[in-house]
């Protein structure tokens, strides 16, 4: 008997079911969380360059995720776990922005969803709870799978809100 694949096939038996198994976006799963970060950083900016909106990145010291103008945007990216939820971890109350952008990978789709820098301090974005003990500086934001919106829409609610930023 060899120990190795008694284990493997134990926790086929035994594991919940990879809701990642054979889908398109598979990889993202394999990435490290900073690479996850950056790479949802990229891909807003590419999307929305896309569409003809100038998304600009910052310095890698700069402290702001990317520029649309004058308008500031933190991005936050997770994977959909297999309870259904995205944790978007690192959300920052102690840097100025104009609006935080959720990017959510699942498996055979992109998802997202974004507030006004005021929604997410007051909580009305979703709870916030503290990455650390006794630390209020960064925060996890959970967020359901039905409580996003579809990517195809992201165009739409950024031009809106340059125009409110703007106006």
């Amino acid at each position: 008997m060899n120990p190795v694949d008694l284990m493997a096939e134990l926790i086929r038996e035994n594991g919940p079911p990879d809701i990642w198994a054979g889908s398109p976006l598979e990889g993202y799963r394999r990435l490290g969380m900073t690479n996850r970060g950056e790479i949802g950083e990229q891909f807003i900016e590419r999307y929305l360059n896309h569409f003809g909106i100038p998304v600009r990145n910052g310095n890698r010291a700069d402290e702001i995720d990317r520029r649309i103008g004058t308008m500031l945007l933190e991005i936050k990216t997770a994977g959909l776990g297999a309870n259904g939820t995205f944790q978007f971890n690192h959300v920052r109350l102690d840097r100025d922005y104009h609006h935080l952008i959720c990017l959510g990978v699942c498996p055979n789709q992109l998802v997202f969803n974004m507030w006004p820098e005021e929604v997410v301090r007051a909580g009305d974005a979703g709870t916030l709870v503290a990455m650390a003990q006794d630390q209020l500086v960064t925060y996890k934001l959970t967020k359901r799978l039905e409580e996003m919106r579809p990517i195809a829409d992201l165009v739409a609610h950024v031009r809106q809100a340059v125009a409110d930023h703007e106006g």
